[in-house]
């Protein structure tokens, strides 16, 4: 009997070992031959403009598993669906590349060009996107070449489209008939850019839009609105953002704002909106953020202890208005949610924050109440601060406040990031608990009676300060040596005091960030180093007993 093989089963042997032996190779490589060539492409392009290239393209192996890429799939039919070219450019030659090698990822569903202002697209600009039809989230934000807004006509046609960040582009007309087509947008980013004119009513009503980000633009007029006899259903939008722009006037009555009700976080900061505050926003089914800080309105704040307040109010934001009259922080008694307050330089609004024997139901995150007409008690009589268990940012700052220094805030527990008490008439000394403040950045007592000494191991308390202002008190005798174990200073004022002793040597060498240095008018003594660490824009050492080393001659001229 012949051993053989017959010439028809080997020949069908070969086919299925080539097709297996096709598979390996194309398993090994991820994504397709035209995927792989497209990515090389953009390599070369990087190469040629002589900047960065990702570490991990061009070596072998699996492209998917390249930085920046990830596929969908399984198998030998796996596709390049996410590709991540951001923040790729750096300078050099001019980057161009030409965008037909999208053309290739047909599979493609995110992609980030963001922060790389290429000099070139290629003669088909952003037509060959039209090709991704599965596209669903695209980055172009920060890249200058986008000034000319014609250029992303093509993008109307994407349907599929769910997210677009344009922010940072310089564009000047805004492209609205493009937008209109994009049904299935949820998140639209167009801020930072230089739009102009009224704000088109289309884009706050695209039918799945939840989150407009127009801020940083010259808008003008007021917010589009509802006309009395419109039936139109609500709009889905739940983040609008205007901060920023040149928008005027009153706000829209509850009826014109009705087709904005399903809102979650309105931001009209920044502006110049004026008249009075309207009651129906504090009751929005859904709301959550309210930030109207920066504009022109007057009045009281609508808010009385028989209002209908939304439950759903984590964040109050009124900073930098006209506003008077009078708040009860017990008038927000039901607001359980309730974790930002932010009422600062409204110099005729009255705000209330101890009632005896009540104890809030919120908790709040970030208190700011600096500039306002404020219960003067609040620090010497601070029974509401003290339920507040989880302030990250306290700012009682400039209201003539009264009473010791509260070092009561420096508790274990704390979690307090910003501190600011300046421009008060606090006293006493500062005398932390002994818990380190591992959390504290920043620490402003300036403009204070506050006295004493700075405690001995005042840097093992606070490592982690990078703003330290405590000009114009009265503190006196030496800068403690521990102040050297806080190395990410970058501001440092204590000009205007009774220090005395030797200025460690360390405020000059050990601090690589220090930008701002201040220590004049006191007794220091003492010879700065001739190299100085750190970023110096501002230095002040005058009204002193310091000696500076000449950098050339090795003499030292003393500063009084």
């Amino acid at each position: 009997m012949s051993n053989r093989i017959p010439w028809e089963r080997f020949f069908l042997l070969s086919h299925v070992l080539c097709v297996l032996i096709s598979n390996i190779h194309h398993a090994s490589h991820g994504c397709s031959v035209e995927e792989r060539a497209a990515l090389m492409e953009i390599r070369s392009s990087l190469v040629r403009a002589g900047t960065a290239v990702p570490d991990s393209w061009g070596r072998g192996g699996d492209c998917c598993s390249w930085e920046r890429v990830n596929c969908s799939g399984s198998g030998g039919t796996r596709r390049v669906s996410h590709l991540d070219l951001s923040n790729l450019y750096y300078g050099g030659h001019y980057w161009s590349f030409n965008m037909t090698v999208f053309s290739a990822f047909s599979e493609l569903q995110f992609l980030d060009l963001s922060s790389n202002h290429p000099s070139s697209l290629g003669s088909d600009g952003l037509v060959v996107l039209l090709n991704l039809t599965k596209l669903q989230q695209l980055n172009l934000s920060g890249n200058y070449w986008l000034e000319d807004s014609s250029i992303l006509a093509p993008i109307g046609e994407l349907v599929s489209l769910q997210v677009l960040d344009l922010n940072f582009n310089q564009m000047r007309n805004l492209p609205v008939a493009a937008f209109g087509n994009l049904t299935n947008m949820r998140e639209l980013f167009l801020s930072h850019n230089e739009f102009d004119g009224s704000l088109p009513k289309t884009l706050l009503v695209l039918p799945h839009l939840k989150i407009l980000d127009l801020s940083g633009n010259s808008f003008d007029g007021g917010i589009p609105i509802s006309f009395p006899s419109s039936d139109e259903e609500p709009a889905s939008v739940e983040v609008l953002n205007l901060s920023n722009n040149k928008m005027s006037g009153a706000l829209p009555t509850e009826q014109e704002f009705r087709y904005l009700r399903n809102i979650r976080e309105l931001d009209l900061s920044l502006n110049q909106f004026s008249g009075n505050l309207s009651a129906f926003l504090f009751s929005l089914p859904h709301i959550e953020q309210l930030d109207l800080s920066g504009n022109l309105f007057e009045g009281p704040i609508p808010i009385s202890l028989s209002s209908n307040l939304s439950l759903s109010l984590k964040s109050l934001r009124f900073s930098q208005n006209n506003l008077s009259g009078k708040l009860s922080f017990y008038w927000l008694r039901n607001l359980t949610k309730l974790e930002e307050i932010d009422l600062s330089e409204n110099t005729n609004l009255v705000v209330h924050v101890n009632i005896p024997g009540w104890v809030p139901p919120f908790q709040l995150k970030r208190l700011a109440l600096s500039g306002c007409d404020l219960d003067r008690a609040i620090i010497k009589e601070p029974h509401f601060l003290r339920t507040q268990l989880h302030l990250e940012e306290l700012d009682l700052s400039n209201n003539n406040l009264s009473g010791s220094m509260p070092n009561w805030l420096f508790r274990k527990e704390a979690t307090l990031v910003d501190l600011s008490l300046g421009n008060n008439s606090l006293s006493g000394s500062l005398d932390p608990t002994g818990h380190p403040q591992t959390a504290l950045q920043s620490m402003i007592i300036s403009n204070n009676h506050i006295t004493g000494q700075l405690p001995v191991g005042f840097g093992s308390m606070f490592p982690c300060l990078s703003t330290l202002a405590f000009s114009d008190n009265n503190f006196y005798g030496q800068i403690p040596m521990s102040l050297c174990h806080i190395n990410r200073m970058r501001l440092l004022d204590l000009s205007n005091n009774h220090f005395s002793g030797e200025l460690p040597a360390c405020v000059f060498t050990d601090f690589p960030d220090m930008q701002i240095f201040s220590i004049s008018n006191n007794q220091l003594e003492g010879t700065l180093p001739r190299l100085l660490s750190g970023s110096l824009v501002i230095m002040s050492l005058y009204d002193n007993k310091l000696c500076l080393a000449n950098l050339t001659l090795h003499f030292g001229i003393c500063l009084d």
